[in-house]
């Protein structure tokens, strides 16, 4: 498994992401899965953040049979020569078109509750998926950004089939896709929580993201909604509520000699702080730790995970065997976190 949920999944994504370059640039999270993912990925661009709502267009007497798609604002695209093919009159068309335009439309009064959709017209449409098994979500989905007025579309998703991606290049200008596996059968087979989706945590993202663009919310805090499930409090006698606002940030502690890379949680009043001091063979990504410290998080105890040699010096094993060095470094991060507000104490 590559990723601990939905939001490491956002998290490894993001990381990538700004590598990058984009002008001005949309996150479109495709519902619902893809949403938690895509909230991470406009939180570290600091662009905006909204759903692409896409319904397929089915043969009238097997709907699971996609011979189109339909988006908002008229949208719709149509393999004409499928329709030939299996004989679907415009009258039949219409009808599967109307059907969905009411599911479309209900989405979208739900999600945006009310809100216009942002417009796409002369921006690069950055969509993000949770992953791609068959890729005719994302298919679609594209079609549908470039009707309404993208001038680049970026598919962008954690894991993918080596033939959906293979197939997605030759339909958008670029895939980020971050792993590739040999056997793969499913996307949820690479994620430890893959559980559904709630519309109200849809709604939340969207929500906090759009306080977030409007300043509510300072840069270097970043804030957002993660399911946490009720009554686990790890026996300490806490309990949870489904909803609960963290501090999520990548971070850097200076060295004499290096800059230290580490990961920093914080829910919201903390009780304690646990740091994970990674060595050698493993590092803040590990799937297994960022595991270990959600379940801590969800206790409201808030995590650092820190690398404490930085790639170069792993390569040499002396570094690894270094007690002075990684003793000095765990002192520093130690009173780092004293330092920082939302730690101290």
């Amino acid at each position: 498994m590559f990723f601990r949920d939905r939001y490491d999944a956002g998290r490894q994504l993001a990381a990538e992401l700004q590598k990058r370059e984009f002008e001005d640039a949309v996150v479109l999270g495709l519902p619902r899965g893809g949403v938690p993912v895509a909230a991470k990925v406009a939180d570290a661009l600091e662009v905006p953040l909204d759903v692409l709502l896409v319904r397929k267009l089915g043969l009238p007497a097997h709907r699971e049979f996609a011979i189109g798609a339909i988006g908002e604002g008229g949208v719709r695209v149509v393999d004409l020569a499928m329709c030939e093919s299996y004989r679907v009159s415009s009258a039949e068309l219409a009808q599967v078109d109307a059907e969905e335009r009411i599911e479309l439309k209900r989405r979208s009064q739900l999600y945006r509750k009310g809100l216009p959709p942002i417009s796409l017209d002369g921006h690069t449409a950055i969509l993000v998926d949770d992953g791609v098994a068959t890729g005719s979500t994302a298919l679609a989905a594209s079609q549908v950004a470039r009707k309404l007025g993208a001038k680049k579309v970026i598919l962008a998703v954690p894991v993918g089939s080596a033939s959906a991606v293979e197939e997605l290049r030759q339909h958008v200008d670029e895939v980020i896709c971050l792993r590739v596996p040999e056997r793969f059968r499913a996307v949820g087979q690479w994620y430890v929580d893959f559980s559904e989706t709630p519309d109200e945590q849809v709604i939340e993202l969207l929500q906090r993201h759009r306080k977030l663009m409007t300043g509510t919310r300072t840069s270097s805090q970043r804030v957002a909604s993660e399911p946490l499930p009720a009554g686990s409090g790890l026996g300490l006698g806490v309990e949870l509520p489904v909803w609960m606002s963290q501090i999520d940030r990548e971070i850097e502690i200076r060295d004499d000699s290096a800059v230290l890379a580490g990961h920093l949680s914080v829910p919201e009043r903390p009780i304690g702080v646990v740091l994970f001091a990674h060595g050698s063979g493993s590092s803040r990504h590990s799937p297994r730790n960022q595991a270990v410290a959600a379940v801590l998080n969800q206790a409201r105890i808030a995590t650092l995970l820190l690398d404490l040699l930085t790639p170069e010096e792993e390569r040499e094993r002396a570094n690894v065997f270094d007690i002075p060095l990684l003793g000095r470094r765990l002192l520093l991060a130690s009173d780092w976190l004293e330092q920082q507000p939302e730690t101290a104490g």
